[in-house]
């Protein structure tokens, strides 16, 4: 299943236009593009178009990601809260 294919490669990989997809899992724009509809109207992904342009082209597509996801905490140090000083 297609739709199946799209759905472990945008968890694998994170957002990503639909063009990006179809490269990377050598399924056909249209197949890909249908097999996101698909998952919208399921709501596990999110999806908005996007107009953006290579070599003076209009190339337009969808940026895809997973619905709901949040990333994890980058590695390092973290900032924590500030030490209030108190004067006596």
């Amino acid at each position: 299943m297609q739709t199946d294919q799209v759905l472990s490669h945008l968890k694998k990989h994170g957002q990503l236009l639909d063009l990006e997809i179809a490269s990377a899992t050598g399924i056909a724009l249209s197949q890909v593009r249908k097999s996101l509809a698909d998952l919208t109207t399921r709501g596990e992904i999110s999806q908005c178009s996007v107009t953006h342009f290579k070599g003076g082209k209009r190339v337009e597509g969808f940026q895809c990601r997973i619905s709901g996801y949040v990333p994890p905490v980058a590695p390092g140090r973290k900032a924590g809260p500030s030490k209030s000083v108190s004067s006596d």
